[in-house]
């Protein structure tokens, strides 16, 4: 290419960079005004409440999974059923390459819901208390801004309505389906009750930790408490076990590498003056880095092993399992960082993007980003009249409503807008050719 050539091409993108500056604000700014609208507020609350009222466990979301796809259906969404179980892949926009994903997660937790309102849980023992009913309608509202503006898509955003995020892994079951081989770039959300409504938080990198779980059996020798010394006692073991397993990351862990082992589960013994047969106790370890947390993996199956020996029992590990598989850390892509802030910018108001430090927390997004650059952040849902709002995962857990059009909004404009620029660099492309 001569020089004068290269001029021309560099005139032409220069030109074109503010246009599409310009076009990025626009569309942002159309998507927030729709999705504030009374009608589609009020629709997206409905659909929230329907999906709270009936909280599904993991690979179990069929009453989710069928309201979802009535919802696409009246917006004459096409879509993929069932993926994953439970799941549901819808399409909006020209059908054509590239493609581009956004995703919400639909299953709901094993508690029992405290809060008294008129829209409780109608399911004994089972609740959204994690805001994944509020995720799904964000999704839904992103695809109804989207189908509303098909004319300003430049290609094709794909819905994930994915099951089984708490623990199950069902990102990777949709990974596994196929679905995603030629999207480009995939983005999830995820309320935040403690930070301020309208504002969004995240990180280039690593933002969440990879996660696995254990659960071991502490074998000994039952009999009579008034006798130990006829027995060999896996209450004392699983004790001595629990002790140490807190040393691995005080005494062997980097200080600055950030880990996390937590023994939340022990079982064992029925009678005050009976010494059981055996112990059963499990939890969770956490680390940042894959080395770490395989190294923390063999750690702690020694120290059980180990501890158990040391006072005459046997012990049997078991780690991640189908049903509860490893997740990997949440590392978000540096070019959709810088993506990420200029779109939510554009949405939100610069002073209401942040930044954020890594949390131990753990999100089976990861899944996604391990074969697609991705892109995960939390979006705040402060109520002002609630100074101390509920955590996430607790039965008082409450999902500020208000927060629906800016998630719809977020999500919309970021599929938009990076089809937009996708085009607009594979015609800066071909011109290059």
């Amino acid at each position: 290419m001569n020089v004068s050539k290269w001029v021309s091409m560099i005139l032409i993108v220069s030109l074109l960079k503010p246009q599409i500056s310009n076009g990025v604000s626009e569309i942002s700014q159309q998507f927030l005004d729709f999705a504030n609208k009374d009608e589609v507020f009020n629709w997206m609350v409905g659909v929230r409440r329907k999906i709270h009222e009936n909280p599904e466990l993991g690979y179990q979301e069929f009453e989710t999974s069928k309201i979802i796809r009535e919802e696409l259906d009246k917006l004459g969404i096409s879509y993929k059923h069932p993926v994953a179980v439970t799941g549901v892949v819808g399409f909006v926009g020209s059908g054509e390459p590239p493609f581009v994903a956004l995703r919400a997660d639909m299953d709901a937790l094993s508690l029992q819901e405290m809060v008294e309102w008129k829209h409780k849980s109608k399911v004994p023992g089972k609740m959204h208390a994690c805001g994944h009913d509020g995720h799904v309608t964000m999704l839904l509202g992103a695809a109804k801004v989207l189908k509303h503006h098909t004319h300003l898509l430049k290609g094709t955003v794909v819905l994930v309505f994915q099951p089984a995020e708490e623990g199950g892994g069902g990102a990777k079951v949709v990974v596994d389906s196929g679905y995603l081989e030629n999207v480009k770039a995939i983005f999830g959300l995820h309320v935040s009750p403690e930070q301020p409504l309208g504002q969004v938080f995240s990180r280039s990198g690593t933002l969440l930790a990879g996660s696995g779980v254990f659960e071991a059996v502490i074998t000994g020798k039952g009999g009579h408490a008034a006798i130990p010394q006829h027995s060999i006692d896996p209450i004392l073991a699983a004790s001595n076990v629990v002790v140490s397993l807190q040393h691995l990351v005080s005494r062997e862990a980097d200080p600055l590498d950030s880990q996390v082992v937590t023994v939340a589960k022990f079982q064992g013994g029925g009678a005050f003056n009976v010494i059981p047969d055996s112990v059963t106790i499990g939890g969770t370890f956490r680390a940042f880095s894959k080395d770490t947390f395989m190294q923390l993996r063999q750690r702690i199956e020694e120290v059980i092993v180990g501890q158990a020996t040391v006072h005459r029992c046997n012990a049997t590990v078991e780690f991640a399992s189908k049903d509860k598989p490893f997740f990997p850390a949440t590392i978000n892509d540096a070019g959709l960082h810088k993506f990420f802030q200029k779109v939510a910018g554009s949405v939100l108001g610069v002073n209401n993007v942040k930044e954020m430090s890594p949390l131990t927390g753990a999100e089976d997004f990861s899944f996604y980003q391990e074969v697609i650059p991705g892109y995960f952040y939390f979006i705040g849902m402060k109520n002002e009249k609630n100074e101390k709002p509920a955590s996430l995962h607790s039965p008082f857990f409450q999902l500020n409503e208000d927060v629906l059009p800016y998630g719809a909004a977020m999500q919309a404009s970021l599929a938009a807008t990076h089809l937009l620029e996708s085009q607009s660099q594979s015609s800066e492309h071909k011109d290059e050719l």
